[in-house]
């Protein structure tokens, strides 16, 4: 049995920075078996050629859950050491979805359901011995979103990742390529 906590390292980064090929390359260097934990859907034709390129730059010996919501009640069925979460973005756009009427974010149940999947999350991390890696984009570097959705999405993964960030023992942000130690 392990006695130390897992461990769990955050990725942040913009849109194609390098978050999952720097994740698959520390799995990979592990030595560890590796579960991939997937939050994205294929609802349209590029999400899903997104998806089978990701699927097809991984090694097939590592087990692939496709998980969009409710990440907690599914940690059981991990059977590996190490755990790659991609993504937290994904995750919080599952969510937001559930809350958009008229192209408009009913916001305080949002909130409730990404603080609760979040805190649920780390619950879950700390109870098991397994080390995480989990991707999150940070998307708080640009303008303002001149749009409600888009203001609530931006504050709301930004509290995510600040949560997730407390929580880990290492925190690296990806700018073109280059991982950036942030936390360590």
């Amino acid at each position: 049995m392990n006695i130390l906590k897992p461990k769990i390292t955050l990725l942040l980064g913009g849109a194609r920075s390098g978050k999952s090929s720097y994740a698959q390359t520390l799995a990979e260097n592990s030595g560890k078996s590796v579960t991939y934990l997937a939050t994205a859907q294929a609802l349209d034709d590029e999400m899903s050629a997104r998806i089978q390129k990701h699927q097809s730059e991984r090694p097939t010996h590592w087990q692939t859950l496709e998980i969009p919501l409710e990440l907690s009640s599914h940690v059981g069925q991990i059977k590996s050491e190490l755990v790659i979460l991609d993504c937290m973005t994904l995750l919080a756009t599952n969510l937001l979805m559930q809350f958009v009427k008229d192209d408009l974010v009913d916001e305080a149940p949002f909130a409730d359901a990404i603080h609760k999947e979040v805190a649920d999350l780390l619950a879950a991390i700390r109870a098991g011995e397994k080390d995480w890696i989990i991707i999150s984009n940070e998307i708080g570097l640009g303008l303002v979103p001149p749009y409600q959705m888009g203001r609530v999405y931006r504050d709301l993964l930004g509290w995510a990742n600040q949560s997730l960030a407390r929580e880990a023992d290492k925190v690296v942000f990806m700018v073109a390529g280059i991982p950036m130690i942030v936390k360590s």
